[in-house]
């Protein structure tokens, strides 16, 4: 398979860029590259995270996930959490991320010893059905930065859900519909569970009741069932983000965001939804700082988001960070 170009070294960091992608110095391997390579790390099953690699390296759920979004059998290596390989000149790690069921974090470790961590998109904040988040020591980060500005500080997990607990209540006991709006994979999944061991009844599109059987082979079973068009009194429906024109079938119902982008002013009208609450799946600024922190790493790489922003401010912090940015210059040696 042709990865597409240019190429850019990223010098100090451990690897270089390719096209939109990242690859390992000295390795084949590919970091979530979103076009198909030879050999690719995929560190969950989001769709802007996939594509059909030559040989897929992930945990087993995210792999069954793959399976079920690409409609196609995956030549893959499923690896555990914390089980050690070999790879082109590193030795691989998973650790858990807490995104997504399944999802991970790759530390790589050199022959001389220097230690590479790529998060991938990662929530430090333990969740339901989701495993808890590790961090690990490393010398060069490579991190997840999509709310990498100060503005965002999410509030404590379970008080969002008690805001979804008595969003839910309030509606159906004044004769309503609660409709949360929610990506497929993962926030959906957290969100009826959280509203299932409430004891409210859930209704799940069919989109996110696939996922939701997946999660229950893994363990992590949530009480539904699959919407067929109608809703009954005192029933929860979850409905994908995206158009809601089957919110208007739904009698007098009341809409929800599940989102971080909820901390925006306004986002509920942005949404066009009743109420907005702030459940992400990614670690808020404060997370962000906090995992570096733990790391120990000198050298930051910053991805996605807010990059440029967090990446100015661990440099003030004496830190060696750069965000990961389309090259402007092709490296001649």
């Amino acid at each position: 398979m042709t990865a597409p170009s240019p190429r850019q070294s990223l010098r100090g960091f451990g690897v270089e860029r390719v096209g939109k992608a990242m690859r390992l110095r000295t390795s084949p391997l590919f970091l979530d590259a979103p076009f198909p390579t030879e050999v690719c790390f995929v560190s969950h099953a989001h769709a802007d995270h996939i594509a059909r690699h030559g040989q897929t390296i992930a945990t087993a759920p995210t792999l069954r996930l793959l399976e079920h979004r690409l409609k196609t059998s995956t030549t893959a290596l499923p690896v555990p959490y914390g089980k050690s390989f070999k790879l082109g000149g590193f030795s691989l790690k998973l650790l858990p991320a807490g995104h997504v069921l399944g999802s991970a974090q790759l530390l790589a470790t050199r022959d001389d010893g220097k230690r590479i961590l790529y998060t991938g998109d990662f929530n430090p904040v333990p969740a339901l059905a989701t495993e808890a988040a590790e961090s690990a020591r490393c010398e060069v980060l490579i991190i997840e930065s999509t709310f990498g500005h100060p503005r965002f500080r999410f509030p404590p997990r379970d008080d969002v859900y008690a805001q979804m607990r008595a969003f839910a209540r309030s509606t159906i006991s004044k004769g309503g519909t609660p409709v949360f709006l929610a990506y497929t994979l993962g926030k959906s999944q957290e969100a009826m569970r959280v509203l299932a061991d409430e004891g409210l009844p859930l209704v799940a599109h069919p989109s996110i009741a696939d996922i939701c059987e997946i999660y229950a082979s893994f363990g992590h079973s949530i009480p539904h069932r699959r919407f067929s068009g109608t809703i009954e009194e005192g029933e929860v429906l979850f409905l994908p983000t995206g158009p809601t024109s089957q919110v208007q079938s739904v009698p007098k119902a009341r809409t929800a965001m599940l989102s971080g982008w909820a901390l925006e002013s306004g986002a509920r009208y942005r949404f066009g939804t009743d109420e907005a609450f702030a459940l992400s799946d990614h670690a808020d600024f404060d997370g962000l700082l906090g995992y570096v922190e733990a790391t120990g790493a000198k050298r930051v790489l910053t991805v996605h988001g807010y990059a440029k922003e967090l990446a100015a401010l661990l440099r003030d912090r004496g830190l060696d960070a750069q965000p990961f940015e389309p090259p402007r210059q092709m490296e001649l040696f």
